[in-house]
Parts: structure tokens; sequence; C-alpha cells
């Protein structure tokens, strides 16, 4: 093989194809966490930007969304809407000033359920560089290219590598205590001032929207730490060896790298809830007289106010400005609210008139 005798020593080279393979860093940590969940993250296959998961610490919760959450009557409350919870409800998709009702009950037993979808675009993924790395293994096996193996080999074992020192289960907290507790319902209010009313109980509630999820790792931080020392010269290694295969390998190295690319580009831009089995939890959506999307936010405060029949998550949440007319408008709501979520379907035209309460006050 050329890397064997003394004249593929001297002519070594480093190519641009090896920057190939450190490039779209971006597409790959977007959907690192989740593929992590699956066991095909494990598979010996090329990965564009392997770097991206050689990092020197890992997440140890989901990344949250912005927005609030606010406990109906239990008063609870906290600044970032957990990912699961974002995830199954969709809360992106929300319209500014749409105010929505769905019901969340949990199917499945009191343990974790929550997975990485078996067959999802991740998965497809590690196929698909799977059969690429094992394409180009036969084909410098076939040429007799010892550098071009030698990288194939380098950098598939990378993937498996720091697939294990990712490799994670995820952790949801349960309730444990067996008492009377409040009513659990939730209210997530977003930034485009939309909200999302859910109507759940307490194991849920727990499991979704007030603990983060937590991530347990295969491998402690000790030995990934070691896997991410031997993962960086792994790759330096496999780069070099790539620059100095032959001119038909670097070829079909590119074309597997942009292909690579391509597709995880256009899984980074899929809907992430795609990647995720959420069957664990049942969501049925509570549909309301009256329009979903509405015109002001005031419209879609009162709205809710309406549905959940209290304003006490108002003030708790600071969903609303602070000041005299405000308050004014938010105990007049509460208490037309008071005779039932029918309100909205029965007064309507009442709503419009309490929704005016102290507007000098309280521009929308």
């Amino acid at each position: 093989m050329k890397f064997l005798n003394a004249d593929g020593y001297q002519s070594l080279q480093l190519d641009i194809v090896g920057f190939l393979a450190i490039l779209g860093e971006s597409s790959v940590l977007v959907q690192s966490q989740v593929a992590a969940l699956s066991y095909f993250f494990l598979l010996p296959r090329l990965v564009p930007a392997p770097q991206a998961l050689i990092r020197t610490s890992r997440p140890e919760r989901l990344e949250p969304s912005t927005g609030k959450v606010v406990g109906a009557y239990s008063g609870g409350f906290r600044d970032r809407v957990n990912h699961l919870a974002h995830l199954l409800h969709e809360g992106n998709t929300l319209p500014a000033y749409s105010v929505r009702c769905e019901k969340v009950t949990y199917t499945a037993n009191l343990s974790s359920d929550v997975k990485a979808r078996l067959f999802g675009p991740i998965t497809w993924l590690s196929i698909l560089g799977f059969f690429m790395s094992a394409a180009l293994l036969a084909l410098a096996i076939g040429l007799n290219d010892g550098f071009a193996l030698v990288a194939i080999l380098a950098l598939s074992f990378l993937s498996t590598l720091v697939g294990i020192g990712n490799r994670w289960s995820l952790k949801l907290r349960k309730r444990v205590a067996d008492r009377a507790v409040p009513r659990s319902d939730v209210v997530l209010n977003y930034p485009n001032g939309s909200f999302l009313i859910i109507k759940c109980d307490e194991y849920t509630a727990r499991q979704l929207y007030w603990h983060p999820e937590e991530c347990d790792y295969m491998v402690g931080p000790t030995a990934y730490r070691a896997i991410s020392l031997c993962g960086t010269l792994i790759l330096m290694f496999g780069v070099i060896c790539l620059g100095n295969a032959t001119l038909n390998l670097q070829v079909g190295f590119a074309a597997s790298y942009i292909i690579l690319n391509a597709a995880y580009w256009v899984v980074a831009a899929l809907p992430a809830k795609w990647n995720w089995d959420l069957s664990s939890y049942c969501v049925e959506r509570i549909n309301y007289e009256g329009p979903e999307k509405m015109e002001t936010f005031t419209d879609a405060l009162w709205k809710a106010i309406a549905i959940t029949q209290t304003a006490h998550w108002v003030s708790v949440g600071s969903i609303a400005p602070v000041s005299e007319g405000w308050e004014n408008w938010i105990k007049e709501a509460e208490r037309v609210a008071e005779s039932g979520p029918g309100v909205w379907d029965e007064e309507c035209r009442r709503g419009k008139r309490v929704a005016s309460v102290g507007l000098q006050q309280c521009p929308d």
C-alpha cells in the first residue's frame, strides 16, 4: 500500500478535501442531543463536523424555550418552558395573541417512556453515514489506498467513540407523595402574547412543566473527558490521512461529505418533534366558542382568564403590566369569569366591554 513505502511518506500532501470533514457544525449540533438517545448513534459511520460532538462538557438538561409557565391554581411559576412541553404542544406554531386549550393525559406507566423515534429522520442519517462509510472502505481496499483505509477506519470509529461518550437516557421527575393537591392546570405564556392552557393531573404537570428534564449519561464525566481527548486525536489523525489519500478516494470522500452535509441541513430544518417519540402523552384539543386568534393582547388575556375561571395566575406570573388600571381590569375580568368557562360563549360582547375597563392606562 502507498503509505507503507518511503515514496509514500515523501509525497505527503494536505489537500483541501480534509476540511470538508469538519464543515456543517451547526446542523450537526442542533440535533445531537436527541440523536444520542438512539442506539443508531453508536453505528460506525461518517459524520460531518464530528468535532461538534467532542465538547469539554455535556448539557445536563434539555434546552428550554422562552416563555412563562404558571400554575393556574397552584401558584407555581417558571420563567422557561421545558423542551418536551414545547415540542409536545408545538408552541412555536402559536400565532400572536392566540389562546388554545389542550388536555394532556399520560398514557404509559410512571416510568419514563419518552425516547428518540425509532425510524425518525436522525435514524436515517445514521444509516446513510454507515453505508457511505462501508462503500468508501470497500473502495479503499479495492484501490489499494492505505491512507484512505486508515482515514475511513479512524473517522468511522470516531463516531462510535463519541457516541459512547454522549449516550444518555431521559430522566423525568414524578410525584411520589400520594396526597391531595390543588388543581394542576397550567398556563403557558409565550413572548408573542399567545396563551396555552393545559388541563392535566399533578403527575403529568410535574413531568412536563415543573421539573426540567435531566440527562442521565452512560459514562461519567471523567471517562467522557478521556473519550473527548482520544476523539480529538483520532479526528486530527483521520483528517491528515484523508488529505493524503489518492485522487479517486478524495473525490469519493468529498462527494460523501457534501451529500451528508446537505442531508443533515435538511433534517435540521425539519420540525424537531419528528425526532421524538412522545406517544406516552395523549393531547386533545378543547375548543371554545369564539376565535382562537385574537386581535389584541388584552382580548387574549381575557379569554385565557375566562377559560381558567381565575385571574390569580396573572399576578403570579407577572403577565400583565403593574398599574391601577390593569389591576381594576383584572379584578373585573375575574369577577365575570367566575360564572364558568362558558362565559366566553354567552358573553363575548360583555368580554369586549370588560376588556375596555381602564384601557386608557393600559395600552395593548
